[in-house]
């Protein structure tokens, strides 16, 4: 049985999904999309789940339980990460420096992200960071320059011992 799994809430663009391709690690990449919006196949506008964000706090909880994983990938939403505090979920929290913007925005060009959720990080990049510099009740783990999540792993970070 795992012991010890950690939760992260990664920043987009960080590398979750190259540390969940390339390590030796268990890895559960939970997409909150899965949780945060309705299926219906008759509207083509998304509408929002209300149950949002406690359905995904019961997934964590659900994978936390069964020792899904070494390591659980969540969110960086405001929102996801007051749940996970208000639900005593302990996580980690890595995000870039707040110089990094460019480098930040240069990796979603490079991964072919769409151009409103460039934009969107572009418009609001100062409040998301103010917002996890000042979250409370997690570690904080902030990446340098060309810095990804596999090297906070690769120094340490997340180990069992």
């Amino acid at each position: 049985m795992k012991q010890n799994i950690k939760v992260i809430s990664g920043f987009p663009g960080t590398g979750k999904t190259y540390c969940k391709q390339n390590s030796n690690l268990s890895i559960l990449d939970s997409d909150s999309s899965k949780f945060s919006w309705m299926e219906n196949r008759y509207i083509e506008k998304r509408i929002k789940n209300p149950n949002f964000p406690q359905n995904y706090i019961n997934h964590i909880k659900g994978c936390l339980k069964i020792n899904k994983a070494d390591i659980i990938f969540v969110s960086s939403h405001k929102i996801v990460r007051c749940a996970l505090v208000n639900n005593n979920i302990n996580f980690i929290l890595v995000f870039p420096e707040r110089n990094l913007k460019k480098e930040y925005i240069r990796r979603f060009e490079d991964r072919n992200s769409d151009q409103e959720f460039i934009d969107m990080i572009d418009n609001n990049w100062d409040s998301f960071i103010d917002e996890m510099e000042n979250q409370n009740g997690c570690e904080i783990v902030k990446l340098k320059f060309g810095e990804f999540l596999s090297d906070y792993l690769n120094r340490g970070g997340c180990r069992n011992d």
